[in-house]
This record gives C-alpha cells, sequence and structure tokens, in this order.
C-alpha cells in the first residue's frame, strides 16, 4: 500500500463499514478483482476529513457507514467487463431495474476511469447512533437510478432529509457531492488529483 494511504478504521476510530465489493452483495453479483480483504483503504487526507465528518455527524445523532473507499483500477476494468457480458439478471432488479447494464457507463453510474482509484472518494451513508439502524435514503448502494440522484422526487420527505443531512456535514468537511449518486463523495483538494492506483486491497 501506498504510504499515503491507510485503512480508514485505523485512522477514524468509531466508523462502520461494509466493503461492498469485496463480497457479493453488490451490482455483479460476486467479489471484485482487486478486493480481497473487506476493509476500507483511503488517503490519509481523506481519513482527515472523514474524522471531521464522523464527529459533524454525531452532533446530529448519526453515525457514518462507508460501503467503498480506494478501488483499485483492477476492479473498475472488471466492471468494464462485467458490462459487456450476456445479462443473466441476477442483479438488475436491485441495482439497474430501468437500464442495461451496457449502458451504466454512458449514464454516469461507473465510470472507466474512477475517482475511487485516487484514494479520496468515498460511498457512504448514515446510520443512527442511538438504534444502529441504517437511516432510510430512498435506495440503497449502487442503485442506478433518477432515484438515486440529489434531488430525487421520488422518495420520501425523510429520506431527502437525511440525503441533505449528509450532504450537507459532508460538503461542511471539505467533500463534493456527485449529482447522481447521494452516496458518492470526493475530497477536495485531493491529493492525488490525477493518479489511477492499482494495488489490491489486501
Amino acid at each position: 500500500m501506498n504510504e499515503d494511504f491507510a485503512f480508514v478504521d485505523e485512522l477514524v476510530p468509531g466508523i462502520r463499514w461494509d466493503a461492498k465489493y469485496a463480497t457479493w452483495d453488490n451490482f455483479t453479483g460476486k467479489p471484485v478483482d482487486g478486493y480481497l480483504a473487506n476493509r476500507i483503504v483511503g488517503t490519509k487526507v481523506l481519513c482527515a476529513a472523514l474524522e471531521k465528518a464522523r464527529d459533524k455527524a454525531a452532533s446530529l445523532g448519526f453515525g457514518l457507514l462507508l460501503w467503498d473507499g480506494y478501488r483499485p483500477q483492477r476492479a473498475v476494468d472488471c466492471f468494464v467487463r462485467w458490462s459487456q457480458q450476456p445479462e443473466d439478471g441476477r442483479t438488475k432488479p436491485r441495482h439497474y431495474p430501468d437500464i442495461n447494464r451496457s449502458d451504466m457507463f454512458e449514464r454516469g453510474y461507473v465510470a472507466a476511469l474512477s475517482g475511487h482509484s485516487r484514494g479520496s472518494t468515498v460511498d457512504m451513508t448514515l446510520y443512527h447512533l442511538d438504534t444502529g439502524e441504517l437511516a432510510p435514503m430512498g435506495g440503497g448502494h449502487d442503485l442506478m437510478d433518477s432515484r438515486s440522484h440529489h434531488g430525487a422526487t421520488e422518495i420520501e420527505p425523510v429520506e431527502g432529509r437525511n440525503r441533505e443531512h449528509l450532504r450537507s456535514l459532508m460538503e461542511d468537511c471539505g467533500f463534493s457531492s456527485y449529482a447522481c449518486e447521494w452516496w458518492h463523495y470526493t475530497l477536495k483538494g485531493e491529493p492525488y488529483p490525477d493518479t489511477y492506483f492499482d494495488f489490491p486491497i489486501t
């Protein structure tokens, strides 16, 4: 691992994680190339910003749950290959019900060069500190649908408020949001804006 990277949980105590691409619970339906351990990795600068976000979330009664951070380029390449394979229907209803898998790149839900591979982007959500339950957000991770867009009108008011809580606290802590995915945040002034790393997560 690059010396400027770290396991997020080691530098940000109290953060929860579920590295979806290290599991069978993702849009490809199986663990993805490069994810050999269920851990979240990111730059140390990212971790410092997430520490501030953790504290700000706690002041609102929330904790942070991360689904992805640094993403090896080989994982992105795996997504490209998967998108070119025949449809088997296994993950379509949950993750891309109204588009074809080959359309994910054109629609902006997956990129052949991902900000995640630069080490300072995270996919995340909020959970309630008092119960541990995930805050309702009107759709789960990697739902490639207009319901996942910021400003979506197809979700309940409480779901919209929770999304706004997440966006507000992340922007206050130096992150920018992504219009198509309520869970996706990139650190402004990221240390490696032009470098796409490919070391595996082990």
